[in-house]
């Protein structure tokens, strides 16, 4: 009777568990991403004159890097991301006793955003100038 008792709990606790809500799951993935490029990490770590290793420590590898006649280069970052949540509810505790038969429904999301930063560097490698444009959708 005891091993009987244990295995209802376990199946409770089990389907109970699987019920996180898509905004939870959503902060768990976005908290995994603390090493993103963001228009607030451009505005708060680049400053004109800084060395293109100083840049490359505050930002990562820039995606494409191009000079002029000057021989001064310019380095752009380019970033895109989408952005999927979708929930979904098949009728719970209701599915486990009525062998699946419930109501289903469910909602999602997509969005995307991108962020293009380019910095200009002057003939001693030190950063004349930067702009950045950033979109969501």
């Amino acid at each position: 009777m005891k091993y009987a008792a244990f295995l209802c709990t376990a199946a409770l606790v089990s389907v109970l568990g699987a019920c996180a809500p898509a905004s939870e799951h959503a902060r768990e993935v976005a908290a995994g991403q603390e090493n993103r490029l963001t228009v607030g990490t451009v505005q708060r770590e680049i400053r004109q004159g800084m060395s293109g290793a100083e840049v490359a420590a505050a930002l990562g590898s820039p995606n494409i890097v191009t000079s002029d006649e000057r021989r001064r280069e310019t380095w752009v970052y380019d970033r895109i991301s989408t952005e999927r949540v979708y929930s979904a509810s098949a009728g719970g505790v209701n599915a486990l006793f009525l062998a699946g038969v419930g109501a289903q429904a469910g909602a999602a999301r997509t969005s995307q955003r991108t962020l293009t930063v380019i910095i200009r560097f002057d003939e001693n490698a030190r950063v004349r100038d930067f702009s950045y444009r950033s979109s969501s959708f």
